[in-house]
């Protein structure tokens, strides 16, 4: 039975009035999801979001188990202006509900190929450890953050506005851009231009992995995403970045969002090209307007009628480019390495073949790339006492047939643990108390990730900006994207800032103010009251 509420707004007009809608229903409880389900709310729509898992999050949730926390996907909580600017728009501060550390060192990059860094905000220090490595390089480290201060605020305002077709790209004067943007130039070519020594390169280039990419292939305007790091830190939310979706959850439960947790999507409801409602195995769910924050290739392919589509049809999508995916090794272990920063990146000896081995040769590589979070240096509440967390991710292909993982898993997990003495994890094995694998196939068959790529859609200039599914979505009626899958693209702060680009494009189809939301690629200046 369909509830009449959901069919209809619950406010009543008179009859020579245009009806308000005022319903949204959101698939997914991600991390877009829920700042999306935030912002709709504070404008006063009535929402209700349906998640498949039996908790918030979605690839931003927890892992708990025996007394052990792991955050599931992101661990790196970067840029922390963008989700609190959304807390100040719905009348909240986003420190008090969510407490945070900010690291130093960020992280350490360990060298297959010889040495490493230790990756400081403090700019004097960090010029001590490039000098280390390679003195000449040194001095152009605050030219480097310079240029991409500048490039950050040029480039800004894209990632803060939608772009619906070409003509936005006009609107945006996009060609007085390209002497700053550099398109011709991948992200290692980008950081020739101040660094010579590779390793150097690769420790403001890795970032890249960030969205799923080769630092060869990435678009050089991707230099930004060292920069962040620097000028505005890295931090460690306290729980995780899985508690930062549990604290957006019950703020948006307190504004008066419907969660409904352990229930899956079955299908869009179309009423023509005009999306009505979801199905589920429990009801069937109506509302004005629906809101995705699935997997955008998942949810087009298994949710959608395909004649519905043209732009993205099943065949479509199976042709382009997608991120690499990654294995997972979620460790309990007795004892703590307390020798080991919070974040370790350790690069293999030829990082270029393996990066070849995952984006272009799709196999499986002898000298893996690894990245280890050692989160109770920081956060001792994620592990029972004397023991602590390991969270070990390896960047691999996205699902091939080169790769069968019912065979390839425990010998890539032996490689692995194998790996982990490289960065001082020695004798891990038999410490370990508790353990959880991921894989790829895991990513697509258990979490409904497309190919199990992990950061969706590649993040190349034919996928990016008008190119990428775009955030009100142009193939049916009243279906609205957020989160990776659509612009500005993967990572943790520009999925909170689709939801802000989203819910103004929504509000504006309402015909709901949108002034409260701010002016896209306005100067930074203090966020705006919250609407009332």
């Amino acid at each position: 039975m369909i509830s009449p509420a959901l069919e209809a707004p619950h406010t009543t007009h008179a009859t020579h009035s245009p009806r308000r809608p005022n319903s949204v229903l959101i698939v997914g409880a991600g991390p877009g999801g829920l700042a999306a389900a935030l912002l709709l709310a504070k404008a006063g729509l009535d929402v209700h979001i349906v998640e498949r898992l039996p908790h918030v999050g979605g690839r931003c949730s927890s892992i708990r188990e025996q007394g052990f926390r792991f955050d599931l996907g992101p661990t790196f909580f970067l840029y922390p202006r963008v989700l609190e600017r959304i807390f100040k728009l719905v009348g909240r501060d986003l420190r008090a509900e969510v407490p945070m550390v900010r690291l130093d060192p960020q992280y350490r990059i360990a060298f297959g190929s010889g040495g490493h860094l230790n990756c400081t905000p403090n700019v004097t220090k960090l010029e001590e450890e490039v000098a280390q490595l390679s003195p000449k390089d040194a001095k152009n480290v605050r030219r480097f953050l310079a240029d991409n201060r500048v490039r950050l605020e040029k480039f800004r305002p894209c990632l803060e506005r939608p772009f619906l077709g070409w003509r936005d790209l006009v609107r945006w004067q996009l060609m007085k851009l390209l002497p700053t943007l550099r398109p011709w130039k991948s992200l290692d070519g980008e950081l020739g231009r101040y660094f010579s020594d590779e390793r150097i390169r690769l420790a403001f280039s890795f970032q890249s992995k960030y969205l799923g990419m080769s630092p060869f292939n990435c678009p050089s305007l991707f230099s930004i995403l060292s920069f962040l790091e620097y000028e505005f830190g890295v931090w460690h939310p306290l729980g995780g970045c899985g508690a930062v979706s549990e604290g957006m959850a019950r703020v948006a439960r307190e504004l008066g969002v419907r969660i409904s947790l352990g229930e899956e999507v079955k299908e869009v409801l179309f009423d023509g090209r005009r999306a009505v409602g979801v199905r589920t195995a429990n009801d069937e769910y109506r509302a004005d307007a629906l809101v995705i924050n699935a997997d955008f290739a998942h949810a087009m392919t298994k949710l959608v009628p395909n004649h519905l589509r043209r732009k993205w049809r099943d065949e479509k999508i199976e042709k382009k480019k997608f991120s690499c995916s990654t294995f997972m090794m979620y460790l309990g272990v007795e004892g703590r390495y307390d020798n080991l920063p919070h974040h370790t990146i350790h690069c293999a000896a030829d990082y270029a073949t393996n990066l070849a081995d995952i984006e272009s040769r799709h196999v499986l590589s002898e000298d893996p790339s690894f990245y280890v979070q050692n989160a109770c240096v920081t956060d001792s509440s994620l592990a029972p006492p004397r023991h602590s967390t390991l969270y070990v991710l390896a960047p691999v292909t996205h699902q091939h047939a080169n790769v069968n993982w019912s065979k390839e898993r425990d010998a890539f997990r032996a490689k692995l643990l194998k790996q982990l003495e490289k960065v001082g994890i020695e004798g891990v094995e038999k410490r370990i108390r508790f353990e959880k694998i991921i894989t790829p196939a895991d990513w697509q068959h258990q979490y409904h990730v497309y190919r199990g790529a992990t950061f969706n859609l590649a993040h190349t200039w034919g996928q990016m900006l008008h190119l990428r599914p775009r955030n009100r979505f142009d193939e049916l009626e009243g279906v609205y994207l957020v989160g990776g899958g659509t612009h500005p693209g993967s990572g943790l702060p520009v999925i909170y800032e689709s939801a802000r680009i989203t819910s103004r494009l929504l509000l504006e189809d309402f015909e709901r103010d949108t002034d409260w939301l701010g002016t896209p690629g306005a100067v930074e200046s203090p966020v705006p009251a919250a609407v009332e």
